[in-house]
């Protein structure tokens, strides 16, 4: 297994997407520690996608098999690039997975599973991992009900994130991981020591959306990647003075993760070349929208 990165050739996989005018940050000044002013954009970002990440199971040595696929790719990391990784290793890796034979339903997941036809166990799990049930509902024609809560960590999610699709077993869920946050930062620390690079980590998952059909990659953890970039006081491009203008980069570099990341693809980990940005003490729980901003609750 590589332990360092000693890459002398510059080739470009035959995966890599380019995507022009696609993500904007700028290197001006910080306001906050997650909030950025923005000054300049890019006009090309290229993603690449990593072949060759094994299925992972509790204890393996994540970020070693990273860099093992990166040196395999013939592919070299440079300053400012940012990996994009799927939770759902990083759960595995963390042993963040719940054999639902081993859970006893309460009466209230027991009661939500009967009037949703969900499997109560899975409702308890989705239970213990939320902060409060948003909402539940089954339509007719649904086989199974919807359960919208808000997690632990403050995300509003279908099922809490508890997950049943790319586990290797019957009757195991997978969840986030206990702090996303903190698992960005462990793995951006041992990339960055293994190859002398300054980079950025974000951690994504699949959330659905309240007014839109159809699912995104959203961020949530983040190392070094501001969450948000505060574009107010720069003017448009007729010169007007923006105001309220603040991109969520974190989640826009996610989103286009899910052209290459895809459930059966096996491509869990990407690398983003080209994105402007800064380094920063940041966390995707700064993208939750403050309870008392929410017109909705």
């Amino acid at each position: 297994m590589t332990s360092s990165m000693q890459i002398a050739s510059d080739i470009q996989a035959t995966s890599d997407v380019q995507i022009a005018d696609e993500i904007q940050m700028a290197s001006g000044s910080q306001e906050a520690n997650t909030v950025q002013k923005a000054s300049s954009t890019n006009n090309e970002v290229s993603i690449v996608a990593l072949d060759g990440i094994p299925d992972i199971y509790p204890g393996d040595d994540l970020n070693g098999l990273i860099l093992e696929a990166i040196d395999k790719q013939q592919y070299r990391l440079d300053d400012g690039d940012i990996i994009v990784i799927a939770h759902k290793v990083v759960s595995k890796q963390e042993g963040q997975i719940i054999d639902l034979n081993e859970i006893t339903p309460s009466e209230e997941a027991l009661s939500l599973g009967k009037e949703l036809n969900k499997d109560p166990r899975k409702v308890q799990v989705i239970l213990s991992e939320s902060n409060r049930l948003v909402r539940t509902s089954k339509r007719p024609d649904q086989e199974e009900g919807t359960i919208i809560a808000e997690h632990r960590l403050g995300f509003i999610c279908a099922n809490a994130a508890v997950d049943e699709s790319n586990v290797d077993a019957e009757g195991k869920v997978i969840l986030l991981p206990h702090d996303p946050d903190y698992s960005a930062r462990e793995i951006c620390r041992s990339l960055e020591s293994a190859t002398g690079k300054s980079l950025g980590v974000i951690i994504t998952d699949t959330f659905g959306r309240p007014w839109r059909m159809g699912l995104v990659n959203v961020a949530v953890g983040l190392a070094n990647v501001p969450g948000k970039v505060d574009l107010a006081g720069d003017t448009d491009a007729y010169g007007r003075v923006l105001s309220v203008t603040v991109p969520a980069l974190a989640d826009e570099i996610a989103a286009a993760s899910g052209l290459l990341m895809s459930k059966n693809g096996k491509k869990p980990v990407l690398i983003f070349k080209g994105v402007d940005w800064q380094k920063t003490d940041s966390s995707a729980r700064d993208l939750v929208r403050p309870q008392r901003e929410d017109l909705f609750r």
